[in-house]
């Protein structure tokens, strides 16, 4: 077998593999779901409509932390156990839909199209008819001008969602269960993002128990930091933002982007960074070599990007465009169709990895020699046969197929079938196989909307249809912890059946609510008011695309030379390390950094040169990391119960200031 890289097995071994599994679902995970759903969720709906941010970790934390405290002072522990299965419920309950920044459940996107489909953008490009209603009642429904969702319009609509959140939940469990077996059980992939969550459940369920180690006192350090971080980056803000016009913010958030002050000597180059310690924290964490992958990329991007508009290659930027624009437009002009190439070379580098794994252990075997990583799952996790889970997601996908031939019969089936068992699984798999790399996510960008374009479809409604185009690749991590934190697999399927019936009904209940007290979006929540319009025109431009489609981009977006081109260089690369035995860690961040926003990429770089050559000197290179994960952890639940508190002044403020006395 080739080489193996020091540092993976550093991140293998950086916590134990548990000997024994519970079941960590019990009544406190039932009462945490309906704190986090009766509680967290209005205050996160509340969050995204006034500064666009979600709770983010001041959900999970804040629940976990109240819990353990309950509990210590009820003379009660609680397990690793039960305080990730606590983690899991009220970061799922909390979570981001879409790309809105809004939290708030199942009924989210719906309070969004009630305002696009009344939008000035939908209605000036003509396609605010065209919306069909199945998605949201018409412009002129009684249901959007009396702000309520319990009106006949809304039936079909609200059923559409429930089902839809049913098979999402679904497909997440059989595909993510499925990509957990082959990347972390039979790959043995090190996650190393997955010990960061893991060591803070344990450090809480220590202090739970009274039984207090350098994982609690690591975590408290984190928390502190978070804390005093938080007042300048979260909370200076928010309170100001209650009693002044516009909110003071100390630290841009969440960047300072210097792309306009840099474009005379470098054009096209999104230049900046990121403004959250966080980040640096994370370069704590993340494989050395695959930051160091990332960060050559970047500087790599800086390079090639004047090249490419000199060339005429990048010709849709302009001087003048932000970060945003010029990310955009990079990836529509370059960096689309490479991104696509180098992803699928991805996907072949695992096919590779999984055979040659195949092949050493069959050696290994004949040689009577001991294997490591295989289809046989730990006594006592309870896994299922995986018969069952691709099953579960095969049904979830083929109702998906059956529902997009019901509502747009017009639009080929064998399309929508390619995305279910084709290019969902695979997109999957890379994205599962980078998180376990490097802990990182990667997307192979905009294939559906390229998909929709170039099939010739005319009409709006594809859009809006649920096509089974799925990337859970992160599930796989979630699987990992679960495991790392001696859980037993029933233990997720528990928790997500509780859920999906309060999520379902807190969503509906405070949307409605919210609704109810002012339009959404107005003067009462300005980040919706000043950002949705800018949303529902990029949307409407998508829209057009298949109704006018020579206005749309992705006609010359596409080309075949840039896809075969990332596809070679990635494998070349690939194939240059492992006959350097250089760490393959690096060809992933290099990957994984081409076409992404640069941004993150600096403080990680800061962080991880700094966990390289003064920690790891210090401590020694286990021992730190062991430190380093559970001090990003600590600091994340300072940061969210910062964040939660300010939230709260926040909201008090709102509703003593709209009282009538």
């Amino acid at each position: 077998m080739a080489h193996t890289d020091p540092e993976i097995e550093l991140y293998r071994n950086l916590m134990e593999q548990p000997d024994e599994f519970v079941d960590g679902f019990g009544t406190k995970a039932i009462l945490g779901s309906l704190f986090v759903g009766f509680v967290m969720m209005p205050g996160a709906i509340y969050l995204g409509l006034m500064a666009g941010q979600t709770l983010g970790p001041a959900a999970e934390w804040t629940t976990i932390i109240l819990f353990t405290e309950i509990a210590r002072r009820s003379y009660v522990s609680m397990s690793r156990a039960e305080v990730y299965i606590l983690y899991y419920i009220a970061a799922s309950l909390a979570s981001m839909q879409g790309g809105l920044a809004l939290a708030g459940g199942a009924f989210a996107p719906s309070m969004w199209m009630q305002y696009f489909v009344r939008s000035p953008a939908a209605k000036g490009m003509g396609i605010a008819s065209r919306v069909p209603t199945w998605v949201v009642p018409p412009a002129d429904s009684p249901a959007l001008a009396q702000r309520t969702f319990l009106h006949e319009d809304w039936v079909i609509p609200i059923v559409l969602t429930i089902i839809g959140r049913l098979l999402g939940r679904m497909v997440w469990f059989g595909m993510g269960y499925s990509m957990f077996r082959i990347t972390s059980d039979y790959e043995n992939l090190p996650f190393p993002f997955a010990a960061i969550t893991a060591q803070g459940a344990t450090a809480l369920a220590e202090a739970s128990s009274k039984e207090e180690t350098w994982r609690w006192r690591t975590f408290s350090i984190g928390a502190m930091i978070g804390l005093v971080f938080g007042v300048v980056y979260l909370g200076i803000p928010t309170i100001t933002g209650v009693i002044m016009t516009e909110p003071v913010q100390l630290i841009p958030i969440p960047w300072v982007d210097l792309t306009r002050t840099t474009e005379s000597i470098l054009p096209a180059v999104p230049m900046g960074f990121m403004t959250n310690l966080g980040e640096i924290i994370s370069g704590f964490v993340v494989p050395f070599w695959a930051v160091v992958g990332s960060f050559i990329a970047a500087v790599g991007m800086a390079i090639i990007n004047p090249m490419l508009f000199k060339a005429g290659i990048l010709h849709t930027w302009r001087p003048g465009m932000d970060t945003i624009n010029t990310m955009f437009y990079n990836q529509i002009d370059f960096y689309f169709s490479v991104g696509i190439g180098a992803s699928l070379a991805v996907a072949v580098m695992g096919g590779y990895e999984i055979y040659r794994k195949w092949r050493y252990n069959r050696q290994a075997r004949e040689r009577g020699e001991a294997t490591r990583g295989g289809w046989v799952a730990p006594r006592g996790r309870g896994d299922l046969p995986l018969w069952i889970p691709i099953g579960v997601y095969a049904v979830a996908a083929s109702a998906y197929i059956v529902l997009c031939a019901i509502l747009v019969p017009r639009f080929p089936v064998f399309i929508i079938a390619g995305f279910a068992f084709l290019i969902s699984p695979i997109e999957s798999y890379i994205n599962a196989r980078m998180i376990g790399m490097t802990g990182q996510f990667l997307g192979v960008p905009m294939v559906l909307e390229a998909t929709i374009i170039f099939s010739g479809y005319r009409g709006v409604d594809i859009w809006f249809a649920p096509i089974p185009r799925f990337n859970v690749g992160g599930a796989a991590q979630e699987f990992r912890v679960l495991e790392l934190t001696g859980n037993k697999i029933i233990s997720l399927v528990k928790a997500e059946l509780i859920m999906l019936p309060i999520s379902i009904f807190c969503s509906l209940l405070f949307w409605q609510f919210i609704w109810r007290l002012a339009p959404v979006p107005s003067s009462y929540y300005p980040y919706a008011q000043k950002m949705w319009p800018l949303s529902a025109l990029q949307q409407g431009l998508w829209l057009t695309s298949t109704v006018n489609p020579e206005t749309s981009v992705f006609y010359k977006a596409w080309n075949e030379s840039f896809a075969i081109g990332g596809f070679v260089v990635a494998l070349s690369l690939y194939a240059g390390l492992s006959a350097l035995r250089l760490p393959i860690l690096l060809i992933y961040g290099v990957v994984r950094g081409f076409g992404i926003l640069p941004h993150s990429v600096i403080p990680q770089m800061i962080g991880a040169l700094i966990s390289q050559f003064y920690f790891i000197p210090r401590f020694g290179a286990h021992r730190w990391k062991l430190y380093a994960a559970v001090l990003a952890a600590g600091f994340a639940c300072g940061m969210g119960l910062l964040g939660m508190g300010a939230i709260a002044i926040a909201l008090i403020g709102k509703s003593v200031s709209q009282m009538p006395f």
